[in-house]
């Protein structure tokens, strides 16, 4: 008897927490909504989108700028040996 006095208690308390997680879970999700819809928070989130696709383009060209002017100075200064590969000369000078 007792284990099913036990059993039924578990089962209420499952129930009755469910339904006040789900509560819960549909007030945060409104409170989200509400931030999300006001217009100030949008147009913060659009600018720092702006600002990061911005930032993100200036760096695509100033490493691909680098990388060119690396493969240029390694080309002009013959430093590729046979089959292509670059020599390494850590420690040594080339003048």
């Amino acid at each position: 008897m007792r284990k099913l006095i036990f059993i039924g208690g578990l089962a209420l308390g499952f129930v009755i927490g469910t339904r006040a997680g789900r509560e819960w879970y549909e007030r945060m999700k409104k409170g989200a909504q509400r931030v999300a819809e006001n217009p100030a928070v949008r147009n913060a989130a659009e600018t720092a989108a702006h600002s990061g696709r911005q930032a993100a383009g200036k760096a695509m060209h100033a490493v691909g700028d680098q990388a060119h002017r690396i493969r240029a100075r390694r080309d002009h200064n013959g430093q590729y040996g046979p089959a292509g590969k670059y020599e390494e000369d850590w420690g040594t000078s080339n003048t």
